[in-house]
């Protein structure tokens, strides 16, 4: 099994100091990309400091320059709110000043209020129409000469200009939890990245079935990488167990407040629910973030990580942002790099 990174700039409250979280998440790819990490990701999203990625490549290509090795991906690129030319080049151009580390990730979008904002009067749940007809035109943009007349887009005919630097173009990925995004996926011969936010083991394992069931109906041939996503914190004494869920509690409340739709946000901060909501939540309690979540001491996360393994996940991916303290987060990578991954080389 194989390791990756998902990272976003991040704040939860705003005395936060930007200049330290730009500073500490460099420094935090720079430690995955030293200590063998395959790939890091970057997410797209818009007028949220919980997540603060309004342009995925201009991410890639900061990081990048700072990086030797590690693999650098979108996690994922909204199709909705880009035009298939100018999502086309800016992938191929990041493709190209990275010597080939791309990784394209597509996806249809999360929150409800950033498509009233970005492109008002489409459902989320629509969303994915769009996904569907752009990733074929972005083949035939990365091939050559191209002309479209969709329900979506419309132009004459054009290029991507630069072309990928991989050929026919970067390896794509598609984030999928229901089976008919398994589906797609396979299909169209895309790797997988699953996740389950909060949700026990179980949910891993339909997951797990329904990848299976995908391929049985493709019958393509087509295997795709499958990589699951967990927050994840290793930390040196088992006591401490509390300081990485209660963080993971409050940015998973955040999350389910824009997931929901009914909450408020302000200057671009989540309002959160009481601590006796939190707690009372089947998900979000302590004991159930401590038992799901990838926390834990080394032999308690590489114990966590064999039943990944065990399932076929070929990647995992550690989930860095989830309002840790920087300190905090700087150190469980470092026990991740040296404790933890060599109990998988």
């Amino acid at each position: 099994m194989k390791f990756q990174l998902a990272i976003n700039l991040e704040r939860l409250e705003r005395g936060i100091d930007m200049e330290k979280v730009e500073a500490h998440t460099l420094e935090m790819v720079q430690m995955a990309d030293q200590g063998g990490f395959e790939t890091v990701w970057a997410a797209e999203h818009h007028a949220l400091e919980m997540t603060i990625a309004p342009n995925p490549f201009q991410i890639l290509t900061w990081w990048a320059a700072h990086t030797d090795r590690i693999r650098l991906g979108t996690a994922v690129a909204v199709a909705a709110y880009w035009h298939p030319i100018n999502l086309a080049g800016e992938a191929a151009f990041t493709d190209l000043i990275s010597g080939g580390r791309l990784e394209f990730g597509i996806g249809s979008g999360a929150y409800q209020r950033e498509f009233d904002r970005m492109r008002p009067g489409l459902k989320q749940s629509d969303a994915y129409k769009y996904m569907a007809e752009m990733l074929p035109v972005l083949k035939e943009l990365w091939a050559g000469d191209y002309a479209h007349d969709g329900e979506f887009w419309q132009f004459p005919t054009a290029t991507s200009c630069p072309k990928p630097l991989q050929t026919p173009h970067p390896p794509i990925w598609v984030a999928a939890r229901s089976p008919i995004t398994f589906d797609w996926a396979v299909q169209n011969e895309c790797n997988v990245m699953s996740w389950p936010i909060a949700r026990p083991h179980e949910e891993m394992v339909k997951y797990r079935g329904q990848l299976d069931d995908s391929i049985a109906k493709a019958g393509n041939g087509f295997t795709p990488q499958w990589a699951m996503m967990r927050h994840a914190a290793v930390y040196d004494d088992a006591a401490d167990w509390e300081v990485p869920v209660r963080a993971a509690q409050r940015q998973l409340g955040m999350f389910g407040t824009l997931f929901s739709g009914d909450g408020q946000v302000t200057e671009g901060i989540p309002a959160l629910g009481s601590q006796e909501q939190l707690d009372a939540h089947v998900e979000y309690n302590p004991q159930s973030l401590h038992e799901n979540l990838l926390v834990g001491t080394p032999d308690q996360v590489i114990e966590k990580l064999k039943t990944y393994e065990a399932l076929g996940v070929d990647s995992f991916i550690y989930y860095a942002s989830m309002g840790l303290g920087l300190e905090e987060q700087k150190r469980s990578m470092e026990l991740f790099i040296s404790d933890v991954m060599p109990a998988f080389g």
